[in-house]
């Protein structure tokens, strides 16, 4: 585990989406957000549909449909609004997407050992590297076969996640966003996507950041802290109990808070 403190910090962040009209004006999607998540902490963001979760971790990311308006980004002072979506990852930041894209005709072990090239300067040693991959495949059981197929190409939704976490384990990053990582998981794939998300955070001592709808995987994976997000801001943050009360009782009495109601 390393022993040195991470800090990515949001400030007053607001971001535009770009619309399928190239005519049309784009529309404001993040109005002020501010957040900030160190090393070995876990935060989750939950809130309803269209509110705005995967659009913070996009933008965070780089993803040129994300016009960000103002505010900062920085991870351990360093401007990552300035950087482009390789020097982020480069810089320490990782995002598990909602929705893994397929890349056909390239093999996801050829994929990974590029990436982690790319990451960590140097190509690692072969055969330290088939051990490494070997048993990091293993944690997550995805079939040793799969190394040869094309990147999530044909893959279940499982499989992507499964894939999603590997590449976590694999890259090491500073600070880890999971978009959604839950979604489409049955019980069986939901503990061992957990289990590698934990594993992550204990032996990096990595900081997450957990996108989610649902509570179920936080009984797998402990928030330290609970952040409700709506139209594009949060307002509200605490504790894991946080959680268990939107479970209970939804997002109602944060839309009317939104709305003054």
């Amino acid at each position: 585990m390393t022993n040195q403190i991470n800090t990515l910090e949001i400030k007053d962040l607001h971001v535009n989406v770009a619309q399928s009209d190239p005519d049309a004006e784009p529309i404001q999607i993040l109005k002020g957000v501010d957040l900030t998540i160190r090393s070995g902490e876990t935060h989750a963001i939950m809130g309803p549909n269209g509110s705005g979760k995967s659009t913070l971790s996009y933008a965070v990311a780089g993803h040129p449909k994300y016009e960000i308006v103002s505010g900062t980004v920085t991870l351990n002072g360093e401007d990552l609004l300035e950087m482009d979506v390789d020097e982020r990852a480069r810089a320490g930041l990782f995002l598990a997407m909602q929705y893994p894209i397929e890349v056909p005709g390239v093999a996801m072990s050829n994929f990974l050992r590029t990436a982690v090239t790319a990451v960590r300067g140097e190509a690692p040693k072969l055969r330290h590297w088939v051990k490494e991959v070997r048993e990091a495949m293993g944690a997550l059981e995805i079939d040793a076969s799969f190394g040869e197929r094309s990147v999530n190409e044909g893959f279940s939704g499982g499989e992507k996640k499964r894939h999603e976490v590997l590449q976590l384990g694999l890259l090491k990053p500073k600070i880890a966003i999971l978009d959604e990582t839950d979604s489409g998981l049955d019980v069986d794939a939901l503990r061992v996507v957990a289990d590698g998300v934990n594993h992550y955070r204990e032996q990096e001592n990595g900081g997450v950041l957990l996108i989610t709808h649902y509570t179920r995987i936080l009984r797998h994976i402990t928030p330290d802290f609970v952040h409700v997000f709506n139209d594009g801001r949060i307002v509200e943050s605490g504790g894991a109990d946080l959680a268990d009360e939107l479970e209970e009782h939804g997002y109602e009495r944060f839309a009317k808070v939104e709305t003054g109601a």
